[in-house]
């Protein structure tokens, strides 16, 4: 190798390198500003370690590969001169850059594949027993979650290093000694020319050297097809997730066969050095394909079709079971407790006056009207702005009350053209102002929610000490705060006030060091000339919310919406995170692509601060166990966590929503049932702004049957494919000791009971008013309904006082006197649950059509 490509390929490493080396600087900085110095150590030096011995491994391997080829080829060729050997000796330098540049370029490549996977390696070094076996091969399911992945991961990586290695000896050998003779085979008296020693295209010890290869190549895929059958509990062919009939009694036998066929075949090339020629290895590949294709594929697929599917139900009912069982463990379903209800049609007034605190805290707002209300009403300046809507409980005036608020964030890019200055973003115009929090139930006379908190600086019900968030949902940009000026505050009047961030966290960024190192990490000359910066000054970054946990704990999943909370004068953000794996046995992912799910972690983030503690809310989760020993002083007990800011802990929505997703097929337990999917429920729609939507889950405070006071929790009723009737809901509870305490309300089969896009219980419907040039959304009637009586009313209470003291509505005499199906169809079942149904929908047509004309006169109405 020459000076001029060493020094080439040393510039190159160090215009890779520094890069590399002051991003991996900057975000030790970060972590060692939020005291986690030590979990980013554990995973740089884990990542570092992965990616020495996967680029030291794989480049010794090529170019030990390449070298071996060469010397090997010039040997052969001794002193021959052939045709195609002056071309080849000119194309000689080129080509040995070319194989020096690829294997440097594969060997980089396979050190950051094996180094993103560090994970996995640190799961492997600390796993943690689950206490259950799977039912095929007795292994707990630590193995397929801990280990198997490590055993695969090591396996593809061997398999790729190996293959690349003998991709890289056979394009020498081609260079070497199949180019220099091309020429000669083109001639007439070919015979004549001379020809390597030994006569043969390739030698002996060039044979051992591809053979050698090859049969490593082999023994992986052996490995690999052992690997695969472990894998069979992951198997999504059969009748249920899982190793079905057709894998246990087919694919497993083909894939040991397979195995054996490799290992038999890797033996076969290893002989075959002996044998002149390179046919012998195009025979073991041509036999490991067609036996892949014919055992592997063929075989299991003619088993399936001819043995298992006549009798499918019977010989996978076993299997079935397994994948019920597995799956309800995986997602915490075996944890709901089943409730029967009678399903009343009809509340009562007695009903209504035992319930006050539900009645008081029925949700007339919805989050995406209010969500425009406030940034209308309580945006306060064009550049702040309410990203998203929250729901939560407080105790208000001492009474139990659920709310909604949201935080008042800071939008810099809403500021005019000629105030888009960089003093201005970074240094100025640092963070938002307070929250907005308003009533779910109430609304003023001009249809606008009551707010309990409000304004800048904030007022109402509840105090708020420290206001500022420097940490949210909607920041994204870095800032630099404690600067030679003040940061702007809040408007008061005409004037402004300003503040200086005295935080907890932030990197300094003082010296001309610093200031160097943080202009290149954001690209921002600024940073270096500007003279705002001082001693104290300390830069701000990663302040997004769900990207500051995010990178604190890669290895968690986190909950699509943190929500704010106010405890103790101040301002906090609490984020749902979970631990998760698509490796356990038997049990059928999600459609998100996870077969195992849980709430172990809660993090909570001041907003002003930007500390973030992670605290353990499931700690029998063995994933969360293993995470702990991997980064031990990263995850807290629960019990640490204050007391103001548990009693807002909520049961997380995408938790929810994924079991109940999962839910609708596995309440479910009996295998004939399921097979047969008789019972499957589905989400019912609602209607929003005239256009049907899957109903999410829902938080409400209400009472449970026999329970002594009201709670906060989270539902969503489920309803049959095609109907509109409810037949099941589920609730999470949220508070105090019953926190995540799940119950499935069964209503009877033989009973009809409508759901949500019907008529309900207690059936409570707002009516928004909006403008068309307007977006300012004002709540002007309520719609109540009971059984077969509707009121509408400008609130609640004089709604529900219409409900009960007004006299059922005679219907016209043709009506009465109508039959209310066919007489003929009067016996059948069938037909008569077709005709109320039918008759259901007119009714929900009807309805529809009088709240249409209802808003077209409240519209009129408003202009006059």
């Amino acid at each position: 190798m020459s000076v001029r490509t060493l020094v080439v390929l040393a510039i190159a490493l160090v215009f890779w390198f520094v890069p590399k080396a002051l991003g991996l600087y900057t975000d030790w900085l970060w972590f060692a500003d939020l005291g986690f110095a030590g979990v980013y150590r554990t995973r740089l030096l884990t990542q570092a370690a992965l990616f020495a011995v996967g680029g030291a491994a794989s480049l010794v391997l090529l170019l030990g590969s390449a070298v071996l080829a060469r010397r090997l080829s010039d040997r052969a060729i001794g002193q021959v001169e052939l045709p195609g050997s002056a071309q080849v000796r000119a194309m000689a330098r080129p080509f040995r850059a070319a194989v020096l540049g690829g294997s440097l370029l594969l060997a980089l490549m396979m050190a950051g594949s094996l180094a993103a996977r560090w994970p996995e390696v640190l799961r492997f070094l600390r796993p943690t027993a689950f206490g259950t076996a799977d039912p095929l091969f007795g292994r707990d399911v630590a193995f397929y979650v801990f280990t198997l992945p490590l055993y695969r991961l090591v396996q593809g990586w061997l398999l790729a290093a190996v293959f690349f290695a003998l991709i890289v000896a056979a394009a020498v050998y081609v260079f070497k000694i199949v180019l220099p003779q091309v020429p000669i085979e083109a001639r007439d008296d070919a015979a004549s020319w001379p020809r390597p020693a030994g006569g043969a295209l390739f030698s002996r010890p060039m044979r051992a050297h591809l053979f050698g290869l090859g049969a490593a190549v082999l023994a992986l895929v052996a490995w690999g097809q052992r690997l695969s059958i472990y894998e069979l509990v992951h198997s999504p062919r059969g009748a249920a997730f899982g190793a079905g009939f057709a894998d246990i009694h087919a694919r497993l036998p083909a894939l040991w066969f397979l195995v054996v066929l490799s290992l038999l075949l890797a033996a076969v090339l290893l002989v075959g050095v002996r044998q002149p020629g390179v046919r012998v290895a195009g025979y073991a590949a041509g036999a490991w394909a067609a036996a892949a294709i014919l055992v592997g594929v063929l075989y299991p697929g003619l088993f399936q079709r001819l043995i298992v599917q006549p009798q499918e139900l019977e010989r996978e009912r076993p299997y079935i079971d397994r994948t019920i069982r597995l799956t309800r463990q995986a997602f915490a379903l075996d944890r709901i407790a089943e409730v029967p209800t009678a399903g009343e049609e009809m509340v009562t007034a007695e009903e209504i006056a035992q319930r006050p605190a539900t009645i008081g805290n029925i949700r007339l707002w919805d989050p995406e009207p209010l969500l425009t209300t406030y940034n209308q009403i309580q945006s306060i300046r064009l550049y702040y702005d309410f990203v998203s809507i929250d729901v939560d409980r407080y105790t208000i005036d001492g009474r139990y009350r659920q709310v909604m608020l949201g935080a008042r964030e800071l939008a810099p890019q809403r500021l005019p053209p000629q105030a888009q200055t960089w003093v201005n973003r970074r240094l100025q115009f640092t963070h938002g102002y307070g929250v907005a929090m308003s009533a779910v139930n109430e609304v003023t006379p001009e249809g606008l929610p009551t707010l309990f908190l409000q304004d800048v600086p904030p007022r109402g019900k509840i105090p708020i000490d420290r206001p500022e968030l420097y940490f949210s949902e909607r920041a994204t940009d870095y800032v630099i705060v404690r600067a030679r000026f003040p940061e702007f505050s809040y408007p008061k009047g005409e004037e402004n006030v300003y503040t200086t961030y005295d935080g907890k966290t932030g990197v300094h960024i003082g010296s001309l060091g610093r200031r160097l190192l943080f202009a290149w990490r954001f690209r921002d000359l600024n940073i270096l000339l500007t003279d705002a910066i001082t001693s104290r000054s300390v830069i701000l970054y990663h302040r997004n919310v769900r990207e500051r946990v995010a990178r604190l704990a890669p290895f968690l999943r986190l909950d699509r919406d943190p929500y704010v909370v106010v405890a103790d004068g101040r301002l906090f953000w609490i984020l749902d995170a979970y631990t998760y794996s698509n490796r356990y046995p038997y049990a059928q992912p999600h459609r998100e692509g996870f077969n195992y799910l849980r709430n172990s972690v809660k993090a909570v983030v001041d907003a002003y601060h930007g500390t973030v503690t992670l605290y353990v809310a499931e700690p029998a989760d063995p994933l969360i166990r293993t995470y702990s020993r991997i980064f031990p002083g990263l995850l807290r007990p629960l019990a640490e966590l204050p007391a103001a800011l548990r009693a807002h802990l909520r049961y997380p929505q995408d938790l929810f929503a994924a079991q109940a997703e999962m839910y609708r097929l596995f309440h479910m337990q009996d295998p004939r049932v399921f097979y047969n999917k008789e019972d499957v429920w589905v989400l019912p729609e609602e209607i929003y702004i005239d256009k049907p939507r899957e109903m999410a889950p829902y938080y409400v405070i209400m009472r449970l049957p026999d329970a002594p006071r009201e709670e906060f929790m989270l539902i969503l009723p489920y309803t049959p494919p095609g109907k509109q009737n409810m037949i099941t809901w589920l609730a999470a509870r949220s508070d105090g000791e019953h926190y995540g305490k799940l119950l499935a309300f069964r209503y009877p089969k033989d009973k009809l009971v409508f759901g949500p896009m019907q008529i309900e219980a207690l059936y409570v419907e707002p009516i928004y008013l909006q403008a068309e040039q307007g977006r300012l959304p004002e709540m002007k009637r309520v719609i109540l309904a009971s059984g077969n009586r509707v009121v509408m009313e400008p609130t609640v209470s004089t709604a529900l006082r219409g409900l009960f003291a007004a006299p059922l509505q005679r219907r016209p005499e043709a009506e009465r006197a109508r039959p209310p199906v066919d007489s003929g169809a009067a016996t059948d079942p069938v037909a008569l649950l077709r005709a109320l149904q039918a008759r259901q929908a007119r009714i929900q047509d009807e309805l529809r059509a009088l709240e249409a004309d209802l808003q077209r006169l409240l519209q009129a109405l408003e202009r006059r």
